[in-house]
């Protein structure tokens, strides 16, 4: 008896494959993709998180030039950390990949890597996926757009894929249906979406402030009536920065 493959079966198959062709010719050549050391991918997750992968290309490159080992963050003081990651925003990020570093070089990497310090259930699936070689898809922003618009469930060998297509291609606002490989039979196809609702501006910010006060105290220890209150209070909260009586700089 000959084998019936339903019809969705067949047409599932057909998106996948043809993603992956696609993939196949236009992957972005990043240097994340080179590696399945699961330190260099973590890197690579917690720096792309809220920055453009072309700030963060250089930036990753050089970090790994200066730590290469989980081990070699792991030595290096929270000061060094936040002096190298200065131009990235949202320098927590800096601390909690430092704080992680130092678990994982003491006690080794966890079953459950959310149990690391900044790690959420997205960072965790993507190294266990692009490191570790398990079958997961990890779901971005970029993944979860591309599967809203085909309505379709992508595989796990598509994560890459659609991470590039989302951010290339199947754009938040108006995507490029004209090049999109899936184009075909996707339901949404020609659709123009509402304008997503913005960060606010960086400008005149109180994240501006803190970025202005924490460079200062990068580049070295400074008299804390000579900068902002408020934003050294929410850097300190942080533990971004530490106050020794009259005397700002960063943690030790």
């Amino acid at each position: 008896m000959a084998l019936v493959i339903p019809y969705a079966r067949l047409q599932s198959l057909f998106l996948d494959e043809t993603l992956l062709a696609w993939f196949e010719k236009s992957a972005r050549d990043l240097p994340w993709r080179r590696t399945r050391d699961p330190y260099a991918i973590f890197v690579s997750e917690v720096m792309l998180q809220q920055t453009q992968v072309e700030r963060v290309v250089p930036r990753y490159v050089a970090w790994l030039e200066r730590w290469p080992t989980i081990d070699a963050l792991a030595s290096a003081s929270p000061a060094d950390v936040i002096r190298e990651w200065q131009g990235l925003g949202y320098n927590r990020r800096a601390l909690n990949l430092h704080r992680a570093a130092r678990v994982v070089s003491e006690r080794g990497w966890p079953d459950d890597l959310t149990e690391l310090p900044g790690v959420g259930r997205y960072t965790a699936d993507a190294i266990r996926s692009f490191a570790l070689g398990e079958p997961l898809l990890p779901v971005d922003t970029n993944v979860r757009r591309v599967q809203d618009r085909t309505r379709h469930a992508f595989g796990p060998a598509s994560g890459q894929a659609l991470m590039d297509l989302g951010g290339t291609v199947c754009l938040a606002r108006v995507p490029r249906c004209g090049v999109c490989p899936l184009a075909a039979t996707c339901p949404s196809r020609g659709m123009r979406y509402e304008p997503l609702r913005r960060q606010s501006r960086f400008e005149g910010s109180f994240r501006q402030r803190r970025a202005h006060v924490l460079r200062l105290v990068a580049e070295r220890p400074r008299a804390a009536a000579e900068l902002d209150a408020d934003a050294v209070t929410s850097l300190a909260a942080d533990g971004l920065v530490a106050c020794d009586g009259e005397l700002v700089a960063l943690p030790g």
